[in-house]
């Protein structure tokens, strides 16, 4: 974070500031801002937020004693240290981090940069990031800090010499990406695509269309919209941007696209494809699994190059990745035994992806195994979504399917009815009892995908599974 005093800081929150006693008001605090105790670092701010499970309050101490400086809180603590009382401490970030970035923008050179999308943010961010960090200074999310805590406290490690800034929006609701993406006022707004994704919070597609318009709706005036010429509902968005006056460029591999790829091949050693763009073909060749990772790559590709950044360059660097993300398509096992886990996150469509990957990289001589728990947060569309799943696994000729969790049964009973064409579908209650099965149903030549959403906790399996064969 900038330099600000503790005076500084309690008028951009709104705060009451209780110094300690050998501090004054015009003590200044430059550190990391975080609301865990255990990342603080001497000068930081430690953010005391109230938790469903615990409050953030009672651990003020083990701030102090990590060396943080100032405690943001809801209600005075008796510790050792300098406090501001606010009425909403998430609240307080976010205008912290107002106040940061547009004093930053305001004398530097910061160029911002925002992602939403149903699905990859959190791997078009790391491409993005991959991309920017060997130009300057570049802040972006760690895993997914997407939401209302975490996209503020990546906003707040901006520094004076910060370059490139890459938010990555989220949202449960209508409404959110607006607030914060009006945070900062992106220059680039980058659209991933529109799918069920949390559908269930918007109350249909519909809804989610105009939440993810929020984010071009926030661009800063003269920036660019980075849209998917694929998605009809992204496409829609064009007007919006342009009515502000904004540019729009789109990526894709419809033949309209400004960055466009062509001739993908996924196999279990990655994703090649070629990329189209200012009349030339520069080849690609990710290490990353997965063809809907290529689309990703084409909109942190197209981000760079509005920035300045040519694409043959991004290429380069984006090659040299070896993992978008922990638990996103993480190859783990051995040459004998191949996991993929992928359980970090799970929609319809990041299923689909998923389990058609698994088909396209194994061989006529090996076997499938899709190891699926539940997809989250899609309300009244979860029982066909769920259905629709089984359907695919089944058509897609995975071997064997292994349904884990009650929140998953659905899926498990789909598959059953569609009828597996080499072997039924198995169930299992809990990650340990499909743990226990699979130690002793996998073998040689084995491709096994686990896929769940995080709530399902199947992230945690696929690294046991992964250590079986490492």
């Amino acid at each position: 974070m900038i330099t600000l005093t503790l005076a500084e800081v309690a008028t951009i929150v709104g705060g009451t500031l209780h110094v300690r006693r050998d501090e004054s008001a015009e003590t200044v605090v430059s550190g990391v801002v975080d609301t865990d105790s255990r990342n603080m670092q001497p000068g930081g701010i430690f953010v005391a937020k109230p938790g469903d499970t615990t409050d953030g309050h009672r651990f003020v101490g083990a701030a102090v004693a990590n060396g943080a400086t100032l405690a943001l809180v809801e209600h005075l603590v008796d510790e050792d240290i300098t406090q501001i009382v606010v009425a909403d401490v998430v609240m307080a970030i976010a205008d912290l981090a107002r106040e940061v970035v547009a004093r930053v923008r305001a004398h530097g050179t910061l160029k911002i940069v925002g992602i939403t999308g149903s699905n990859g943010k959190t791997t078009t961010k790391n491409m993005l990031a991959r991309i920017l960090q060997d130009e300057g200074e570049t802040v972006a999310p760690i895993a997914s800090y997407n939401n209302e805590v975490g996209a503020p406290l990546t906003m707040l490690r901006v520094t004076d010499t910060t370059k490139y800034l890459v938010s990555e929006f989220g949202a449960s609701g209508p409404g959110e990406i607006a607030r914060l993406a009006g945070l900062v006022n992106p220059d680039v707004s980058v659209e991933l695509m529109v799918g069920m994704a949390h559908a269930g919070g918007f109350g249909g597609i519909e809804a989610t269309v105009k939440a993810k318009t929020e984010l071009v709706h926030a661009l800063a005036p003269g920036g660019t919209a980075v849209l998917n010429a694929d998605d009809p509902r992204v496409a829609g968005m064009a007007p919006v941007a342009e009515a502000q006056g904004n540019d729009v460029v789109w990526f894709g591999h419809a033949p309209t696209a400004d960055v466009r790829a062509s001739d993908v091949t996924v196999t279990a050693s990655g994703t090649t494809s070629e990329v189209l763009v200012d009349g030339a073909t520069i080849p690609m060749n990710l290490k990353v699994l997965g063809a809907h990772h290529v689309m990703n790559a084409l909109a942190a590709i197209t981000a760079a190059r509005v920035l300045g950044i040519e694409p043959a360059t991004s290429i380069a660097r984006l090659e040299t990745m070896d993992l978008a993300e922990r638990w996103r398509m993480q190859v783990l096992g051995n040459d004998r035994v191949t996991i993929i886990n992928d359980a970090y996150n799970a929609s319809p469509d990041s299923m689909a992806a998923a389990l058609r990957t698994l088909a396209q990289i194994t061989e006529p001589h090996e076997r499938t195994v899709a190891v699926l728990g539940a997809m989250s947060e899609l309300g009244e569309f979860d029982g066909e979504e769920h259905d629709r799943i089984g359907l695919l696994a089944v058509r897609l000729r995975i071997q064997r399917i292994v349904v884990v969790g009650s929140a998953a049964r659905r899926l498990f009973i789909s598959a059953i009815g569609e009828g597996s064409w080499d072997g039924e579908p198995v169930f299992f209650d809990d990650a340990d009892a499909a743990f226990e099965y699979l130690k002793g149903e996998l073998r040689d030549g084995d491709r096994v995908l686990v896929k769940s959403s995080n709530a399902a906790g199947l992230r945690f399996l696929g690294d046991r599974l992964g250590g079986l064969f490492s």
